[in-house]
This record gives structure tokens, sequence and C-alpha cells, in this order.
């Protein structure tokens, strides 16, 4: 890896920490005024109406997976235009939109205003009135914080949020000094969002159609819609079921527990709204630096679990003392125990949530429907356990733990094995096609390399001259070939994509770098996470002391052979999408390594046969990924029937 590349590795990592330390600061000092926000609501109105309000809030919360999704596509979009003009188009159309968006959920809340208090035990329903004048403005205020943070006005960004939070909570504590008491802190918020949005620092430069086509933008949209759906049912869906499964003072003290999970989830999309720009701006060999995610994961896991520590240790008598006597529970399982234990939920589910939206700024992410679909069965999980407010919370810890497995665990295999992340191929020059070769004669290729293997024992001497010597024109050497093979292979074989083209092709020094080892154990040693061919023979010349001595004798042994003779070794079997695009070897890597350590000019001497499909990312030996994994084993499973030994022995019985 180049010194160069290095330091744009890091140079992006330190934008994203600069960037977070400032988005950090305006959400720390937003958070420090939604803290002071919601004691003073809760002393002021106590259990039952602090319920109320944050239940009504909450519905707002719960639409801002509309709100953020603009925010992000708006973000993503600018970030990638290189021109003001193309940025100010970008966000014309998508603020557009976004206004109309706004008046149609706005609207929808007015007609269903009754029915929704009516769930929810309001005592007012003019409560969800004040609160769609908020959604109205909402929505839009998303297409324009996306903006400005596409831009990486950051600062202007962090001011916006914590302007919105003084005016909340100055508005609510002076209408409840008024005798508003809940409509007062409703029309508080709704009043805090209206001055948000026009709050907003707008620089717009020039007029012209806008980079990103209309049916892009939906589809965009429409995603990033998904995900935030997700996210805020998952935030937000506990304290709407438990208003409606528990009595009103619980209702309120669940509120309280769920703030702090508010507080980790804002804190972490703070370290969200600075990567996510960043990392959409950037090339690809910048951002697949595991490190690059790493450095997001590590500032959101610092954050939360400082914050689930507090938690822990913070003496009951604190939240008495802040919140009032109404939010004291008896028992074991008291205010400090469920903060803990929501903060513990939270965290787990906002590292979650980070390497969704990472995989989001540069790709469609098909992740977010697994969030979606998990925001579903949290629901139903409430729905079925809420005994107590304990196993409420217990339900949400164990869901987030799974939705964390199944999020990561996909996109750690692609990191790690995916060709794209480990070669640099955008700027692959095409390898040079020979001519095109028959799937047979790759077969006795392959077979001739591997012929000397214990499960061919019993072959070796009847079948030796049919496997070192192979009549490609005869139908029935290549059927007994083939079986022989499968006895080995029939599961690597048939991974391979029906109607892959094989190619005799040319491939020279120059060309060793878009050529993948397949990442096995002992070419990992020596690797160091890249697996070229020439980073792998680089790291076997400077570090052998991390290899098995058979495994080196093995590798000189075969360079023994290079130097003594021009031919005699069976080419090196490669796979790939076409001729412009990094290849993997499918057989044939101690013999390639070899001749590099051997002499770089004896890989000349070697001979190469490539298989290429567009299909070729389907296939696990070119790009192991979850799906890729899981096809393979369906595969084994369906070959499990078939007996190559027992169609060799019929075609030995009957030849011809």
């Amino acid at each position: 890896m180049s010194n160069s590349n290095t330091g744009k590795r890091k140079s992006l990592q330190a934008r994203i920490v600069s960037g977070s330390v400032v988005l950090l600061s305006g959400t720390g000092l937003t958070m420090v005024i939604n803290l002071i926000y919601n004691i003073a609501v809760a002393r002021y109105l106590g259990a039952k109406g602090f319920g109320h309000a944050t239940v009504v809030y909450t519905l707002l919360t719960l639409l801002s997976s509309v709100t953020l999704a603009y925010q992000m596509i708006c973000s993503k979009v600018v970030a990638q235009q290189h021109t003001p003009q193309g940025k100010t188009a970008v966000y014309r159309m998508l603020h557009r939109g976004s206004l109309i968006f706004g008046l149609v959920v706005g609207l929808l809340l007015l007609a269903l205003q009754k029915p929704i208090s009516s769930y929810l035990n309001l005592p007012d329903s003019n409560l969800i009135a004040w609160i769609a004048i908020g959604a109205a403005f909402y929505i839009p205020l998303g297409a324009r914080r996306g903006l400005i943070q596409g831009t990486l006005g950051f600062r202007a960004l962090a001011l916006n949020m914590v302007i919105e939070q003084a005016v909340r909570l100055a508005g609510s504590l002076a209408l409840i000094r008024a005798g508003m008491s809940v409509q007062g802190v409703i029309i508080a918020n709704s009043a805090a969002i209206v001055v948000a949005y026009f709050g907003v620092p707008i620089k717009l430069t020039g007029h012209g159609p806008s980079p990103l086509g209309f049916s892009d933008a939906v589809r965009e949209t429409f995603h990033a819609t998904v995900f935030f759906s997700g996210q805020m049912l998952i935030n937000n869906c506990g304290i709407v079921l438990v208003n409606h499964y528990f009595l009103a003072g619980d209702a309120g003290i669940y509120a309280a527990i769920a703030m702090v999970g508010r507080v980790i989830s804002s804190m972490s999309m703070a370290v969200v709204n600075s990567t996510f720009p960043l990392v959409a701006g950037t090339q690809d060999e910048e951002r697949r630096d595991l490190r690059v995610i790493a450095t997001s994961l590590m500032l959101v896991l610092g954050i939360g679990a400082g914050i689930a520590l507090g938690l822990m240790v913070a003496p009951a008598s604190l939240w008495m003392h802040l919140f009032g006597a109404e939010f004291h529970i008896a028992g074991r399982y008291d205010i400090p125990y469920l903060l803990a234990l929501y903060a513990v939920s939270t965290v787990i589910y906002s590292l979650a949530a980070l390497i969704i939206s990472f995989e989001m700024s540069y790709k469609i992410a098909n992740t977010s429907w697994v969030q979606l679909a998990f925001s579903g069965v949290l629901v139903a999980g409430i729905s079925r356990f809420h005994s107590s407010l304990r196993e409420v919370v217990l339900v949400q810890l164990v869901l987030m733990l799974v939705l964390f497995v199944l999020v990561s665990l996909p996109f750690l295999i692609t990191a790690l094995t995916d060709p794209k992340n480990m070669l640099r191929g955008a700027g692959c020059s095409p390898f040079r096609l020979i001519r095109r070769v028959s799937e047979e004669e790759v077969i006795a290729e392959f077979l001739k390399s591997d012929f000397h293997r214990h499960e061919f024992r019993e072959y070796q001497d009847s079948l030796s001259d049919m496997v070192l010597k192979p009549d490609l024109d005869s139908a029935e050497d290549n059927a007994k070939r083939r079986a022989l093979l499968f006895i080995r292979h029939l599961s690597l074989w048939k991974e391979l994509p029906d109607g892959t083209e094989w190619h005799e092709v040319e491939v020279n020094d120059g060309d060793l770098e878009n050529i993948r080892i397949f990442p096995r154990a002992q070419w990992r040693r020596t690797a160091d996470g890249n697996f070229s061919a020439t980073d792998v023979a680089a790291g076997i010349r400077t570090r052998p002391h991390l290899l098995e001595a058979r495994f080196l004798a093995k590798i000189d042994a075969i360079g023994d052979r290079l130097q003594q003779s021009e031919t005699g070794l069976s080419a090196v079997i490669l796979i790939g999408v076409n001729e412009n695009e990094p290849l993997t070897v499918l057989d044939g890597n101690h013999r390639l390594i070899a001749s590099m350590l051997t002499s770089p000019s004896r890989v000349n001497k070697l001979r190469f046969l490539c298989g290429l499909s567009p299909r070729m990312r389907e296939c696990c030996w070119y790009n192991s990924n979850l799906m890729t994994l899981f096809r393979y084993a369906r595969n084994v499973l369906t070959n499990t029937v078939r007996n190559p030994e027992a169609e060799l022995a019929r075609l030995l019985r009957n030849p011809g």
C-alpha cells in the first residue's frame, strides 16, 4: 500500500473525528438543554402530564423518519456534486418535494386527530392538531439541514439544533407558567421547529437542472425513509406502546427512562451526520479501509459506554431529586437499573444503525429492510411481553443484540473478503485475451495440477496418461476427467456460474496487483488485509517467520521446478467478471506466488486460463459474503446426492 493512500485514509479518519467533535459539541449542548427541558417539564406537569406531552412529541419523532431521510439524501447527493450550481440544483429539487410531503403529513394528522388521541388516551385531541403544524415544517427542515450537512457546514448544523432546543425549553416553561400545561408544551415544540426551519442559513448559487433524476431521487428518498422508519420505530415505539398498555404514571416513568436512549441516539447521530457526507464524497479506496468505519464505531461505543457506566453508578436518590417523588420505583429493578439497561440496548442499536448508514453513504443497503423488519418484531415483542417496565426493556435489549449481529456479520465478511475491497480495481488495466478455450481444457489443466492428491490414489496408475497427456478431442476421456475432478472438487466447480466463458489470457508483471489470492489461512498470515498477488508475495519475503516450514518448503520446491524447466507446470486458473476488473485465483496460488518469489520474469512463463461471467459476484470463490456463502452451503447439500466415483466407475466399465 502506497504512502499516499495511507495518508488519504488517515486524513479521512481525521476529518471524521474533526466533524464528529464539532457535531458532538453541539449535540452535547443540545442534550444538556433537552435534559433541563425534560426535568423541568416532568417536575411541573408530574408523571401523568409528562407522559402525555412525551407521547405526543413522540408522534413527531416517528414522523421524523421522513425528515431525516430528506436530510440524509440531500447531504449525500450534495456532497457528491463538484460545483455550487450542482449542489443548489439538488437542494431545490429535494426541498420542493419535502414541502409537499410535509403539507400532506400535516393534513393527515389534522384529519386523524381524534382516533389518534383516543388510542393514546390523551385528554385533548387538539394536542394532535398543534403537533401537525410542527410536522408540516419538520419534514422540509430535513432538506435544509441536509444542504448545510452536505457542504460540511457542521458548525451551522450544530447551532441550528441548539436553537431548536433552546426555543423548545424557553417556550415550554413560558407557556406552562402562563397556565397552558400540556398544550403549552406541545405548542412550544411546534414553534421550535418553525424557528429552526427559518433559521437554517441557506446560500444558493444559480439555476439549472438537477443532476439527480426524479426516479433516482424517489428511489434514494424511499430507501432512506425505510431506514429511518425502522430507526424511529425502534427508538420510540416503546413509549407509544407503554402509554397504551400501562397506567399514565408508569408511562411517565418509562418516558423518563427512554430519555436516556434519546441522548445516546442523538450523540450517535452526531457521528453519523459527520461520517455520512465525508464517506459519500470520497473515493472507494479511502472509505474501504476498515479503520474508517472502526473510527466511527469506536466514537459511538465510547460515548454510549461512558453514559451507561455513569447511569449504573448514579444513586436512585439523584433521579428522585431531579424528576420528583412520583418517579420512584421500589425494589431491585429501580430507576438506575432500568436506565442502565436501556442505555446498553441503545448503544448496541446505535452501532448497528451506524453500520447501515455507512453502507447507505455509497450504495443501496438492503440491511435497511432488515432493520425495518426488526422494528415490526419489536412492536410485536413488546405487545406480547409487557408485564413490567423491566420486561419491556429486556425485549428491546435482546432484539437489538440480534439485529446488531445480523447487520454487522455480512458487512464484516464482505469487507474482509470482497476483492474490490482489497485490490486497486478502479484503475485496473484490461487483461489481454489470447483465445477462447473449452471447459474441457480447463478441467484437464485443473486435474493435472491436483492429480497427486491422496483422493486420486487408486486412479494414479491406471489413468495417469489420460490426465497428464490429455486428448481433448476424445468425448469419452473428457467425461472421465470431469468425473475424476468432481471426486474432490464437485462443490467448487458447481459454484461457478452457468455459461462461464473460458479464455487463455496474457498476464504481465504490471497486472499482478489486480490478481487476488483467495484469503485462506496461510495467505492471511502475511497479507496484512490485502490479498493482491504483489502484496502477498511481498509479505512472504518480509515476514516468512509467520508461515509454517512445510508451506515455505512447498513454495521453494515449486520455485526450483520453475528454474529447472520452462514448462511442466499446469496453468493457473483465474475467475472474474470481465477482463477489465480484478481477477481471483481459483487454482494455482502456490505456482503464481512461487514464480513471483523466484523471479518476476518467471511469471511470463506461466500459462493463465480465465473464466469470465457477469454473474461471477454470485460465486463465493470470487466474492465471499453471507449471501454467497449461504448459496454455496445450499449447493453443497444439493450435490450430496451426486456420486462422482460411481459415475467414473460406470464410465470405466462402459467405454464409449
